[in-house]
């Protein structure tokens, strides 16, 4: 149990990267790159920016959260294949918090931050359960 909830602190430790990472690309993307049109600064900044947080998340978790659970002989495919299904992961718990965000907004009405700290919250402990058990599980 104790490396379990060590494992999660560590992962949560790593949310705080990707969130500086997509932070950062959003603000050079939106506010330097597509400045004056709506489609890049509200579309595809926020797309390309969520991408680089998941890239970040990802090689941490690999080379640090899970790093007991990888094999030396890992082939560049094989962290490949690992990545776009921790890719996959990560965008369908993203789409899951908006659901969760709209649903706490239309039960309570609070404002939209709180909505999605709650909403973090819950996804966040289904995308490390997620991760744990499926992305980066135990070889046997």
């Amino acid at each position: 149990m104790w490396k379990l909830l060590l494992r999660y602190l560590k992962y949560a430790g790593t949310s705080l990267a990707g969130t500086f990472v997509d932070t950062l690309v959003l603000w050079v993307l939106s506010d330097l790159v597509f400045k004056n049109g709506y489609l890049g600064e509200y579309v595809i900044s926020p797309a390309v920016s969520f991408q680089c947080a998941v890239i970040t998340n990802y090689l941490i978790s690999y080379y640090y959260v899970w790093r007991d659970r990888r094999s030396h002989d890992d082939g560049f495919r094989r962290i490949l294949i690992k990545f776009l299904y921790y890719d996959l992961s990560c965008t369908a718990v993203f789409l899951l918090r908006l659901g969760i965000l709209l649903l706490i907004e239309r039960i309570s009405g609070w404002d939209v931050v709180i909505c999605n700290l709650v909403a973090m919250c819950v996804t966040g402990i289904i995308n490390f359960l997620v991760n744990n058990q499926i992305i980066f599980r135990k070889r046997h």
